[in-house]
């Protein structure tokens, strides 16, 4: 048997060689006629809605006085007159039109260019790429929540193991209060299930904490020796602070720190999130260049991690038996049994010889964080809701007058 073949090397080349534009265009056609892409670019068509509503603040009043001025001059001029009067303003319509449509494919050409880049990249590199999914069904903090959950140019690899690179959007509230939350995210796929872990990144926190989507119970906050709790917030079940000492040995601690200290962590179920609050999947060479660098540096060390077990679920790990009813051959107490007189103990095949070990899994109670209240914006909340109401009243207006009055 030949021995594996050795990883082709990074190569980013594909992400900034020039790209013929019919090329591209003819690529994405094909993409769509295959069903790998869908029927509307959604972030072209989001651009160009942008575009429109620019041109259309910026220009608008413009348009409107020319085109009065224009009407001004034909009722007051005769017919000739005012047909000639009309001719430039025509004239600036279609040099506008035509621009508009000159914009419109440049933004196409632009979307098609990337795609073709990023899919390009993909091969290049022993991955695929995908250009979007919907509802992607993913455990971490970041998914299932709000509306319109959309994970775009996804770049997946299954060799040594799943790894996934998306960029990822989601809207919350509606009407001017609507807001999207964009995120970047890598997915690792696990071979066994952990307990439910957090590292907090403390460089991309804000003013008020943290930048995630969920705030924990600050009981299961764990500190770990070093230098580490200056670079990360930990967050493990209560119960299992031993299993994250087992996890988060200092030799994963440094490669943490080195490697990923710009990025929130998550360890759900069977799956390790990185999370970034911008894309991840990108065409810039320096990203994925770093991106490659981080999960290359956390996978050589997840062997140890699988090989951990939850101690709380060996009680469902029982000495084989045989259970039957009362006087069937073979149960216990029957005769010929294994509680038989004359052969005391006995079993009907070789009992294991090596201790058992739980079987992969998490207890119901390590499976996910308790959720904590995020205290700060509450606070500001409140405060900032009593000076409103003070404003309302009046009685913060009388109290400075009496207070200057004095």
């Amino acid at each position: 048997m030949s021995a594996p073949s050795e990883p082709a090397p990074f190569d980013p080349r594909p992400l900034t060689e020039p790209v013929d534009a019919h090329t591209a265009r003819a690529y994405v056609r094909e993409l769509r006629r295959s069903g790998r892409a869908p029927a509307t670019n959604t972030v072209g068509l989001i651009v160009g809605i942008v575009v429109g509503g620019i041109f259309l603040v910026m220009f608008g009043t413009v348009f409107s006085g020319i085109l009065g001025v224009f009407v001004q001059m034909s009722t007051s001029g005769g017919s000739g007159m005012g047909v000639l009067a009309l001719v430039p303003f025509l004239v600036l319509i279609l040099i506008l039109v035509g621009g508009g449509f000159g914009i419109a494919r440049l933004v196409r050409g632009t979307g098609a260019a990337r795609w073709y880049r990023l899919d390009r990249f993909a091969k290049t590199n022993g991955m695929a790429w995908y250009p979007e999914a919907r509802n992607p069904p993913l455990a971490g903090l970041i998914f299932g929540l709000g509306s319109s959950r959309t994970a775009t140019d996804i770049v997946r690899g299954t060799t040594p193991r799943l790894v996934e690179f998306a960029n990822y959007r989601y809207t919350t509230g509606s009407g001017k209060e609507q807001t999207t939350h964009r995120w970047g995210y890598v997915a690792v796929k696990l071979s066994t299930p952990l307990p439910h872990i957090v590292l907090d990144a403390v460089g991309n926190n804000g003013l008020f904490g943290s930048n995630l989507p969920a705030a924990f119970d600050k009981h299961q906050r764990l500190s770990l020796e070093g230098d580490f709790d200056q670079h990360f917030a930990l967050y493990c079940p209560q119960g299992y602070e031993r299993d994250a000492l087992y996890l988060f040995t200092p030799d994963i601690m440094a490669r943490f720190v080195d490697h990923a200290a710009a990025l929130d962590v998550e360890i759900v179920d069977d799956w390790l999130f990185l999370y970034l609050q911008r894309d991840v999947s990108t065409l810039d060479p320096a990203t994925w260049a770093w991106l490659f660098s981080v999960v290359g540096a956390l996978l050589d060390k997840l062997a140890q991690w699988e090989r951990w077990r939850d101690d709380r679920l060996a009680a469902t790990v029982t000495s084989p038996g045989i259970v039957g009813p009362a006087g069937v051959p073979g149960a216990p107490g029957a005769p010929g049994g294994a509680g038989a007189p004359g052969a005391p103990g006995a079993l009907p095949f070789a009992a294991p010889t090596a201790a058992l070990r739980p079987p992969p899994g998490v207890a119901p109670q390590g499976q996910r964080l308790r959720r904590g209240r995020p205290w700060g914006f509450i606070i500001i909340g409140i405060l900032f809701m009593g000076f409103w109401l003070l404003v309302q009243s009046g009685l913060l207006a009388g109290g400075l007058s009496g207070f200057l009055n004095r």
